[in-house]
């Protein structure tokens, strides 16, 4: 696939609505997780233009940090810290429209003041790596964005399942 991403204008669904299947195909058309995370954390900074959009990945009791856009981030976070941490363990999106408000929020940029996290699972439902999206302003996220990012997740969990990535 071409490395061109179209933006739609309109609404935020709108936008949704063309990201997901440039977004879905470019994963489909990769076969290494690292490239595949890497153009996702583009396309959808480039869409939103958000404070940071970015993975981290499941390396024994703690995420590392993997590819994003955005600013230097936390390079890594034990399981069931901050919002990452805690979305990891729990394995479920947690959306927090204010993330000092969150018990333990890890502070890796005083700017982000809202967050979503979607964990990425392999094909035994065991979580592999997140998805961890800042805004710097509050309750910047919902259910809608959750909708939506949800089969990106699901699409890079499969591909974490393939043997070259596991």
């Amino acid at each position: 696939m071409a490395e061109q991403l179209l933006i739609a204008e309109g609404s935020r669904e709108a936008q949704y609505q063309a990201l997901l299947p440039q977004v879905l195909a470019l994963i489909e058309s990769e076969s290494d997780i690292v490239a595949a995370m890497a153009n996702c954390s583009a396309a959808i900074q480039q869409t939103f233009n958000w404070l940071w959009t970015g993975f981290y990945l499941v390396k024994g009791e703690q995420l590392v940090l993997g590819p994003f856009q955005g600013p230097i981030a936390c390079t890594r976070i034990p399981k069931g810290r901050g919002v990452c941490g805690s979305a990891w363990a729990q394995a479920r999106t947690l959306i927090v429209p204010d993330v000092d408000a969150f018990p333990g929020h890890i502070a890796c940029s005083s700017a982000a003041r809202s967050e979503i996290v979607l964990p990425v699972c392999d094909a035994a439902g065991t979580v592999v790596a997140v998805l961890d999206i800042d805004a710097s302003e509050l309750a910047q996220f919902s259910e809608l964005d959750q909708r939506y990012l949800a089969p990106v997740c699901a699409a890079l969990g499969k591909l974490f399942s393939q043997p070259a990535n596991a």
